[in-house]
């Protein structure tokens, strides 16, 4: 298996259901002759050619509108938006049409299309180049909302929404890109969708986190590992469908919930967990729930970037705040 990072597993994945399915195609700004921003399709127009990746106008409302009436046709198209700040002028596209397809046609059409971007903080880019907005595409009934935290959770989850028959959003986060390298074994395997991850088993508490926030997750554990505290890090990777069981089953054991995500705090997904443990996971609770978010600001310039971003250390405060109630 080679070891890869983040983007050149999400650009092997393109290339190995590009291979297997000839209706897959790519489309966005750049995606061609250039590789991606990020290198994430480099060397697909020369193995796949000009007719299935396409390099777009500088115009988001026709990237959307293409891949809606690509998947319509019978083609499984992979839109690009280049930076997740410029995704909103496809909402028109996004929420109008490919979310409504299939309810639309009572199920003769679908939209099996993906809608790829990297998101979030952490690369000391523009303010509109490090959005968070899975919140806002998760409140869409007919959406995937989908964000992996590691290379090899890109890499089969990506070849999981493009097979997918209805529209997916894949965010990617920027900062993970070339962060670390794991071992990917690229055989076309894919991962399930609508489901979370257990990376670390515990007992004391529940760390739940997505994307990027995932790698000071994990990091929090270890440090309360060595207070003796056992925290058990669950990657939710879908926050639409969300896998409520699987939060609840570990609530259950542990008594304690912590939610992080760099997103804005007001109607977070994290608010949604919240909202799914009290309903149904509350004589479990011993606790109140912590979230530990972004806040409710833009994004601001590199210089206060890190005072935005959730760390290690608010992390492990809010978990050490729920474990002071018996």
């Amino acid at each position: 298996m080679a070891e890869l990072n983040l983007v050149e597993a999400v650009n092997r994945a393109l290339a190995w259901e590009m291979a297997r399915d000839p209706d897959v195609v790519v489309l966005g700004e750049d995606v061609g002759a250039n590789g991606g921003v990020f290198r994430a399709t480099v060397g697909l127009l020369e193995r796949f050619g000009a007719e299935r990746v396409l390099d777009t106008p500088l115009s988001e409302t026709l990237i959307g509108g293409m891949a809606v009436g690509m998947a319509a046709e019978g083609l499984k198209p992979v839109a690009e938006i280049q930076f997740t700040g410029f995704i909103y002028s496809t909402l028109d596209q996004i929420i109008n049409h490919a979310s409504r397809l299939r309810c639309r046609t009572r199920g003769r059409l679908t939209c099996p299309m993906v809608l790829r971007s990297p998101c979030g903080g952490g690369v000391h880019a523009p303010e509109h180049h490090s959005e968070s907005p899975e919140a806002l595409f998760a409140h869409i009934p007919g959406l995937r909302v989908v964000i992996p935290s590691s290379p090899a959770r890109a890499y089969g989850l990506l070849l999981a929404a493009i097979r997918d028959p209805d529209p997916v959003i894949f965010l990617e986060p920027t900062r993970l890109y070339r962060l670390f390298k794991q071992e990917v074994d690229d055989s076309g395997a894919a991962l399930p969708l609508d489901v979370c991850f257990l990376l670390r088993e515990g007992s004391d508490v529940t760390l739940v986190s997505w994307g990027a926030m995932v790698h000071e997750t994990l990091a929090a554990a270890e440090e309360l590992a060595a207070d003796g505290v056992a925290a058990e890090v669950i990657d939710v990777a879908s926050v639409k469908p969300l896998d409520m069981d699987t939060i609840l089953e570990s609530v259950a054991k542990t008594g304690r919930c912590v939610i992080v995500h760099e997103a804005a705090r007001t109607g977070g997904v994290g608010a949604e967990i919240a909202a799914g443990l009290a309903e149904s996971g509350l004589t479990s609770l011993l606790a109140p729930i912590e979230r530990v978010t972004g806040y409710d600001t833009v994004m601001p310039l590199h210089r206060m970037e890190n005072l935005y971003l959730p760390n290690q250390a608010r992390i492990v405060a809010a978990a050490r705040r729920a474990l002071e109630f018996a």
